[in-house]
Formats: C-alpha cells, structure tokens, sequence
C-alpha cells in the first residue's frame, strides 16, 4: 500500500470528507470493467432481444449512465463533480455480459469511484432483467482498470 493512512478517517476513527479546495484543477479519466457469468440460455435470450422486460444491453447501459451521475448520493465521502463524459459498453462474450466504463471530468478529485459504480450497476441492472430466466449469475472481476490525470488546457 503506497499510503497507510486512510485520507477518509480522520486520528480518532471519524470519517472526514477530503478538503479538495487548493488542488488545482486537472482533467482526470478513469476506467473500469466487470463481468456476470449467465447460462447459455440466457446469453441466447438477450441475443435474441427476447427477455420480457426489454433490451438488456441497451437498459444496461443507460442504468450505468445514470449511476456514475449519482455517485456523490450513494457513496458518503464522494465530491460532487461536474462529469464531462460518461461512456459504458456492453457486450456479450461465451460467459455472459462484459461491461466497460470511461468517466471524464475537469475537477480535483478524481473519477474512480464513479467508473466503478458505472460498471457495477450497469451489471446489477443485466442481473435484474435476467432473473426470472437465470438463478446462478455472478457478478466477478470488477475493478478499476485505469486513471489519468493531466493539467486543463489553459486559454
């Protein structure tokens, strides 16, 4: 671990909310993937487009959307950020659905924690539709895959 001690508590055990305040602003990305293992039955029904509540991927995708925007309500210690961009993409593999996102924002803290809950909801919302049709998905291998940071461009 490059730091041990937690930026989020402060001596005492409480939490604190990072002062991001004097940091200067800096276009940050990040990435992150998952995974849901599904039965062949159910890859062919989302294939097929033929699940009762709609197009899987496309719900999927929107649903990750939505979530990497909600991120300052859903974890406590999340900054509020002004998100540039927000891509995810869905796709279905021999084991099921491989879902990727990229968020962007010019801020001073970066976006991790939104890719991730990106990535994370878009495969519940895959687990929500399928449920009827498949009782043994797993959700695995989600993880942060990548950030940058570099300096705004100045006018």
């Amino acid at each position: 671990m490059e730091n041990s001690k937690f930026s989020h508590t402060k001596e005492d055990g409480r939490v604190n909310m990072v002062d991001v305040g004097d940091k200067v602003s800096s276009e940050r990305v990040a990435r992150a993937k998952g995974h849901i293992r599904l039965g062949k039955e159910t890859i062919d029904l989302i294939r097929k487009n033929n699940l009762k509540k709609g197009s899987v991927l496309s719900c999927a995708q929107v649903a990750g959307i939505m979530a990497a925007k909600k991120c300052p309500e859903l974890i406590p210690l999340c900054h509020t950020l002004l998100i540039t961009k927000i891509d995810v993409e869905l796709s279905l593999d021999k084991d099921g659905v491989y879902a990727e996102s990229m968020v962007r924002c010019t801020g001073k803290t970066g976006v991790e924690m939104e890719a991730l809950t990106a990535v994370s909801v878009a495969l519940l919302t895959v687990y929500d539709m399928c449920k009827a049709v498949d009782k043994y998905m797993v959700i695995d291998n989600t993880e942060l895959i990548g950030k940058s940071k570099k300096p705004c461009k100045t006018i």
